[in-house]
């Protein structure tokens, strides 16, 4: 059975989408004991909601019980169904406050991981000033990697994202924001731990085992221009940086989330005059329909703290 939508609910009322938002959270969390916490509510009464769910829909959503949570078949198409549905009632409401001309409401913003620590990212800067131009909204942060972002942004899960420029998406407008540089590591343990920067160049990395991300990034285009071969593939920059730090593969990090570790004497910028490249951040909105005005609020505050570049 295909769930194209929750139609099959017959009137949706405000106690259905409760039930929903419940299920997004179990969903997410992993599981029922995992979201009491993030709900503020008793285990005994998120199970029942998600029960009141499967009732109203006529499916079961999900297994629990000693093997674990897991979503049928029927609870992930129910899940992608309400993501949708729920966006669309979040951008409803935020409608409503334009037509009222008021910076309230919810505003999802999406941010590629390790961008904290960046000193070109000033996000942090930005936010505060959001904050004071728009006191009432609520702010919701996600980190996540690229795809999971665009999609987001695409599909209205997302208002604003901010990634790495990798490849332009005619659906989506880019706002140029700030650099990040990239050097290539190597962990204590590693042949090229103590060898000398001199000798050693692009040539020399084709002969080495590369771990790198493992979806299209500039990590992965940068791997193709200089046909490097990865050894090991990673979910994120962190799982590159454990990789590097096994002794066993090199590869690229940001050199500012890599400075504890070469401070600690864990690795290693290698020949970093050579092996090094940089990528640019920029902030990702839709094309259609227009953003809201807190999305603008929050895109204008991006805008004033990153200069434009020179």
């Amino acid at each position: 059975m295909q769930v194209k939508n929750l139609a099959v609910l017959g009137q949706l009322g405000d106690a259905d989408l409760r039930l929903l938002r419940v299920f997004k959270s179990v969903v997410e969390c992993g599981g029922m004991a995992s979201a009491e916490l993030e709900l503020n509510i008793a285990v005994s009464t998120i199970s029942r909601h998600v029960k009141d769910l499967e009732t109203r829909l006529g499916l079961v959503l999900c297994r629990r019980g000693r093997g674990g949570f897991a979503l049928t078949p029927e609870g992930e198409q129910v899940y992608d169904a309400a993501l949708g549905l729920l966006a669309a009632t979040d951008a409803f409401r935020g409608r409503l406050h334009d037509i009222h001309r008021r910076l309230g409401g919810d505003l999802h913003v999406a941010l590629f991981e390790k961008t904290a620590s960046n000193p070109q990212a000033r996000i942090a800067a930005a936010v505060a000033g959001f904050r004071q131009a728009a006191p009432q909204a609520t702010l919701h942060l996600h980190v996540g990697p690229i795809g999971m972002i665009e999609r987001g942004v695409i599909d209205g899960r997302y208002h604003l994202g901010v990634i790495p420029e990798h490849r332009p998406s005619t659906t989506l407008a880019y706002t140029d924001l700030f650099g990040e540089t990239m050097q290539l590591y190597a962990g204590r343990g590693h042949a090229w731990f103590g060898a000398p920067d001199a000798a050693l160049g692009w040539d020399d990395l084709r002969q080495q085992d590369l771990a790198a991300l493992g979806y299209h990034s500039p990590n992965l285009a940068l791997a193709h221009r200089h046909r490097l071969e990865r050894r090991a593939t990673a979910s994120d920059q962190e799982a590159v940086a454990t990789l590097v730090l096994s002794g066993a593969f090199v590869g690229f990090l940001p050199d500012h989330y890599a400075e504890g570790f070469v401070r600690h004497g864990q690795m290693r910028a290698v020949a970093p005059e050579v092996l090094r490249y940089t990528c640019r951040f920029a902030a990702i909105v839709r094309q259609s329909p227009a953003p809201l005005r807190l999305t603008q609020a929050f895109l204008e505050a991006l805008r004033r703290v990153h200069p434009a570049p020179v």
